[in-house]
């Protein structure tokens, strides 16, 4: 058997049919790091921060929706530029859109 060069450590693998393979610890570890790089980049709490968010989002833009007037021939300002329309609805969005940031950013 010849030793190994470096400081390299080797691992004797023996597979189902008897024969023996020699591996390096290196081939391991970068066995992992592969297996590392295939997981997905959120976990379960992300997702469902965002989804949240997201809900949060479509609130905001039912929020916005205006009335439809009575009458053709009545203008009512109150019922499109009302508070809920112009100032609650925009900020409920941005609140989601706040949600939405958390949950890109929170650990895992």
């Amino acid at each position: 058997m010849s030793k190994p060069k470096g400081n390299k450590k080797q691992v004797v693998v023996t597979t189902g049919g008897g024969k023996t393979a020699k591996k390096t610890e290196a081939s391991y570890r970068s066995k992992r790091a592969a297996e590392k790089k295939s997981e997905l980049p959120f976990g379960k709490s992300n997702l469902i921060w965002m989804a949240g968010g997201f809900l949060v989002m479509l609130l905001g833009m039912a929020l916005m929706i205006g009335g439809h007037m009575p009458s053709p021939d009545v203008w009512e300002p109150e019922r499109i530029y009302g508070f809920r329309q112009t100032v609650l609805s925009p900020i409920v969005i941005l609140g989601g859109i706040g949600i939405i940031i958390y949950g890109i950013f929170k650990q895992k």
